[in-house]
């Protein structure tokens, strides 16, 4: 996606917006007396009353421990549990509901990989490939994967726009290289990365590549297929789900082959104190009970989103960007971080007169909620030069009064500390 340019042919009206709105009680909200305008969907989103009374209703009448009983309330509960298995397939057009996971989200699920993938193949002197706009949870996972194999992390860098220095890359895919592991969309920067060249360029070696879709899931159309992809990771609480939930989509073959990475009930066949032979996917990572009534959620916001459009929200704030672009150049000292020409709808910045913090402060009591911070992206803010970012990112529910009110807030914030 473009900052410069509308993608997608068409976008959310406003009326249709303010419409969507009324979907999500959060908002009628007025944070010291101000319309709230919710600029931190990066981190989490806002949940559609949809959402809400699924999982209501789940836990008054159908829940029950799934996978294990043969009574009617249990069956229900495994059905409903299964069909959030089944958006999910759909959700990211992935082959088989088989192949996807259901964990806590995208921190769980790249940990899931990262251990179990290295078990299996990674040793001593090979080498795990990531980005230099990794979140944290791209990271830190490799980094004990590497400690614990005697491998070792390389990180593929980026330009002062925020975008990924293709060639650098291509050049860092070796031999030796186990694993290609990749944000789709940076969280502090909204840099879109070229996923379907980098799994050309890694497959080209034999390489297979995991995907963090935490902050594309939400925001564009995936479809895990034609990325060419190997691993796919999304949490829930990002696509206006419950917290708490969110999925692993693997390609059967590699998920067949790891080994499981967490013990316990529902991941196994038969246990005897000499041996455990262990059950095939999805359940061999399923260790424990489920976040049940998690999975009826994220199925709602699943059918929520979709019911509105992945393409138009995508296009909706894509405007929205463009819009908060073009006023925030128009501040005084101001200067936006990340400025890749295809980046997602949010927007990082940081002002002469005042730390970040200060600023998501002010903009508080102006009825703004922004994110100030390194955004668990620790080396971009060492790239670029700063200790913390103000960032502002858009939903679908999102207004061009929203961005309005982040304007008049940083001048405000410019008033006072200029």
């Amino acid at each position: 996606m473009s900052s410069s340019a509308e993608p997608f042919p068409t976008r959310l009206s406003d009326l249709e917006v303010a419409r969507l709105r009324a979907d999500f009680p959060v908002l009628a909200q007025r944070p010291h007396g101000r319309p709230l305008a919710y600029l931190d969907n990066a981190n989490t989103t806002q949940k559609p009353r949809a959402v809400i009374d699924a999982e209501s209703h789940f836990y008054a009448t159908d829940y029950a421990g799934v996978h294990r009983a043969v009574y009617e309330l249990a069956e229900r509960a495994t059905r409903a549990y299964e069909a959030g298995r089944a958006a999910v397939r759909r959700f990211l057009h992935a082959p088989d509901a088989h192949e996807v996971i259901l964990l806590r989200g995208t921190t769980e699920a790249i940990n899931l990989v990262a251990s179990s993938f290295s078990r299996a193949h990674v040793g001593a002197g090979d080498e795990i490939l990531i980005t230099a706009m990794e979140h944290h949870s791209n990271l830190v996972p490799w980094q004990l994967a590497c400690e614990a194999r005697g491998a070792r992390l390389v990180v593929a860098p980026i330009d002062d726009s925020g975008a990924l220095l293709l060639d650098e890359f291509e050049r860092l895919v070796t031999d030796r290289t186990r694993i290609v592991a990749v944000a789709h969309v940076s969280n502090s920067l909204g840099s879109v990365n070229p996923v379907r060249e980098i799994v050309e360029i890694a497959h080209a070696r034999g390489v297979p590549v995991l995907v963090d879709g935490a902050q594309s899931a939400p925001h564009m159309p995936v479809d895990v297929q034609e990325l060419g992809c190997d691993f796919y990771a999304f949490s829930g609480h990002k696509v206006y789900g419950p917290s708490g939930i969110g999925a692993l989509w693997g390609r059967r073959e590699l998920l067949e082959a790891l080994p499981p990475w967490q013990g316990g009930g529902g991941m196994i066949e038969n246990v005897t104190f000499e041996k455990t032979t262990y059950a095939g996917i999805p359940a061999r990572f399923e260790a424990g009970t489920p976040n049940i009534a998690g999975a009826v959620g994220l199925a709602a916001a699943i059918e929520y989103v979709e019911a509105v459009g992945v393409e138009r929200i995508a296009a909706h704030e894509q405007q929205l960007l463009v819009h908060a672009t073009e006023a925030l150049r128009e501040i005084p000292g101001l200067t936006i971080i990340g400025t890749a020409p295809e980046k997602a709808g949010l927007v990082s910045f940081v002002l002469d007169c005042a730390h970040p913090h200060d600023i998501a402060t002010i903009l508080d009591r102006e009825g703004v909620a922004v994110r100030a911070g390194h955004h668990c992206t620790q080396p971009v803010m060492q790239h670029f030069g700063v200790p913390a970012t103000v960032r502002a990112s858009f939903g679908l529910y999102n207004t061009r009064e929203d961005v309005d009110a982040l304007v008049a807030g940083l001048r405000t914030v410019v008033e006072v500390f200029g």
